[in-house]
């Protein structure tokens, strides 16, 4: 990733920092095994985001170049460029990961959605709490973040809630009863937090400390589970931040 920020390969809108159709297809080639699924931009769409929260790489006339961090990072271990991303990334404002659940709509009106970085930090916090070496299901994690109060909130207010919608605003609205349960709007959002800037960035979230324990891999469209892990550096890894 960082020698293709180099090379001058990666162009990203300068209004949204969201990298390109080209750059995404650029990415995918240099994907170990390929993004998670054929034809949909997971890890190759997140990758540009993280360098750019991460301080790497920054956006110089449409492309990203890397900066100074970005250039030491070539020769520094793979894990620990990682763990920062990660760290930089729960704080970063470049994106709101329930905006990649298009399926919704609504979300660009006023005063609907909350701020997501405290969201993101919520779904930070869960993982740091998840025991080394243990898989767990995503009904788990989800049922231990709502007994821990670390509910990642979408809707600004429960009137918010009716400009959110389904297809169409007049029958598909998330206001009415049954239509926006835990799993639906909050349980995505941490599903997106999870399998696209924390698995689909790295393809394993190694730790640099000890807050930082978790490691999401392949998202299945259904049920998942997610293994708790501290990893040590693999050779994959450096390959594919060093790409």
């Amino acid at each position: 990733m960082l020698q293709l920020c180099a090379t001058g390969k990666l162009r990203c809108s300068e209004k949204t920092h969201r990298p390109s159709a080209a750059a995404v297809a650029a990415i995918t080639e240099v994907l170990d095994g390929g993004d998670f699924y054929e034809h949909e931009a997971i890890a190759a769409f997140a990758w540009p985001l993280l360098l750019q929260a991460g301080g790497l790489a920054t956006l110089a006339a449409g492309r990203l170049t890397l900066t100074p961090r970005g250039r030491s990072a070539l020769v520094r271990p793979a894990h620990q460029t990682i763990a920062a991303l990660w760290q930089r990334w729960l704080k970063n404002a470049l994106l709101d990961e329930f905006s990649r659940i298009e399926e919704i709509k609504g979300q660009r009106a006023a005063n609907v959605l909350t701020a997501a970085r405290p969201r993101r930090e919520l779904v930070g916090q869960a993982l740091a709490t998840r025991t080394v070496g243990q898989w767990v299901t995503v009904d788990d994690l989800f049922a231990q973040m709502r007994r821990a109060g670390q509910d990642p909130v979408i809707a600004r207010t429960e009137r918010a809630l009716w400009k959110l919608y389904l297809e169409a605003p007049q029958y598909g609205s998330l206001g009415c009863d049954g239509h926006h349960d835990w799993s639906l709007l909050e349980g995505r959002y941490t599903l997106a937090v999870l399998f696209e800037c924390a698995a689909g960035a790295v393809a394993a979230l190694l730790a640099g400390d000890r807050r930082l324990r978790t490691i999401a891999t392949r998202p299945p469209r259904s049920s998942a589970t997610t293994p708790s892990t501290t990893p040590t550096t693999s050779p994959t890894c450096s390959r594919l931040l060093r790409h």
